[in-house]
């Protein structure tokens, strides 16, 4: 088995439990990052897996970056090397071919909420504390948090956010459409593990598919965007889950998709 060194991972029928595990706070080392991008390659590699779970062990799912290696690192250039890490390892997340879902408690503040908006659906604790308070030191955030919740709260609730450092609550975050859905912290871990059960119920391929065209929607123009829309609908239907998700529409029962 292999181990990590801030984080926990498990599976569970289909799904595959990622805990971070760096208290007290849960702080994104370098160490973290590492961790992250080896278990996320580990779990792009079992085809069992059908859906990813994000937590954090304790009271916070991730209370920011690891202030502390950053009066270990010299020089403007190891600086940015740092944060294109914590990018590449984000975008490894953002772009992974099984849903990955964000189980939020406590607070995702700075990093910690950079990671949970690379995942692709965000549950969060009704009290939980989100934000990217940066500019509190004299600094910006690193991991891609300038780029990705303008595009998931607008640019002027996002700059309002950035410039006041002020978090938001977890049921403010469904507001504002930077979580999906706010719930209890007693029962948040439950309501996060049935979402992933039903998703995993889902053919891997047209996961698969939709996840990237979702994220085409962002990263190309509409035209190219809809093109591949209509590769991929094309492909998806010579399969053998295709097949038999029409029949068994037909038939008035629950498919029974062949690569669950």
């Amino acid at each position: 088995m292999t181990e990590f060194t801030y984080i926990k991972l498990r599976k569970e029928e289909r799904i595959a439990f990622i805990t971070l595990n760096h208290p007290p706070a849960n702080t994104l080392s370098q160490a973290m990052f590492d961790d992250l991008d080896l278990a996320f390659s580990k779990i792009e590699e079992d085809e069992d897996v059908k859906a990813v779970v994000v937590h954090g062990e304790g009271r916070f799912f991730a209370a920011g970056a690891d202030i502390k290696e950053f009066t270990m690192v010299n020089g403007s250039d190891s600086f940015s090397e740092m944060a294109r890490k914590g990018q590449r390892v984000f975008k490894k997340i953002e772009t992974f071919s099984k849903p990955v879902i964000a189980s939020i408690h406590g607070a995702a503040l700075g990093g910690g909420l950079e990671l949970a908006m690379a995942c692709h659906i965000r549950l969060v604790a009704e009290d939980a504390k989100l934000g990217l308070p940066e500019l509190q030191l004299g600094l910006i955030p690193g991991f891609a948090g300038t780029q990705r919740l303008p595009r998931l709260v607008g640019r002027a609730k996002a700059t309002e956010m950035l410039l006041t450092s002020d978090p938001i609550t977890g049921k403010e975050a469904v507001k504002w459409g930077l979580a999906n859905h706010a719930h209890p912290q007693d029962t948040l871990l439950e309501e996060t593990e049935k979402l992933a059960k039903k998703v995993s119920q889902k053919g891997a391929i047209s996961v698969s598919f939709a996840l990237e065209l979702l994220q085409n929607a962002q990263d190309d123009s509409f035209d190219i965007a809809s093109e591949n829309e209509a590769k991929r609908f094309g492909e998806v239907s010579a399969t053998i889950d295709a097949k038999e998700g029409i029949q068994a529409f037909i038939e008035k029962r629950k498919p029974n998709f062949k690569d669950k």
